[in-house]
């Protein structure tokens, strides 16, 4: 029975290891990790924007800027074949995003859109901050709604 344990325990890396060699499992944390940040920083905007933050010019700013940063990258990138919901575990995404790829690229630069000039827009006091979170949040919307699968 300790021989069959140790076996198993021992290939449990190696699987660990194959999985991260996976070039979809690579795109879906990657996705992941974007998705987290971007839901970390719009946290603090949107509690601030609802009173539940205390307003902070500078934590509000920080916040803003890093959305802004992350639209530069280019997610639409990391939805390759076979990560779509259905065909990868952990995958929200509709089929749908490749089958009309460019308008999902065209809701992404909503977004980008949306996020240029958000870290100055926040500055000048906690009303400032609703109308950036509205903007942001519009733009997510509008690409979940097509895109994404409810959870």
């Amino acid at each position: 029975m300790r021989l069959i344990l140790a076996a198993a325990l021992a290939t449990m890396p190696l699987a660990a290891i194959a999985q991260d060699d996976d070039p979809i499992h690579q795109a879906i944390e990657a996705r992941h990790g974007f998705y987290q940040m971007l839901a970390i920083n719009m946290g603090m905007l949107s509690g601030m924007a609802k009173g539940d933050v205390a307003y902070d010019e500078a934590a509000a700013s920080r916040a803003a800027a890093n959305i802004e940063a992350l639209t530069h990258y280019d997610l639409p990138s990391l939805f390759i074949e076979g990560s779509a919901h259905g065909q990868a575990e952990d995958s929200a995404a509709k089929p749908a995003i490749w089958t009309d790829m460019d308008e999902f690229r065209a809701k992404f630069a909503g977004l980008q859109e949306a996020a240029t000039g958000a870290s100055e827009a926040v500055k000048g006091g906690a009303a400032n901050v609703g109308p950036v979170v509205q903007k942001l949040g519009g733009a997510c919307k509008a690409c979940h709604d097509n895109f994404r699968e409810k959870s």
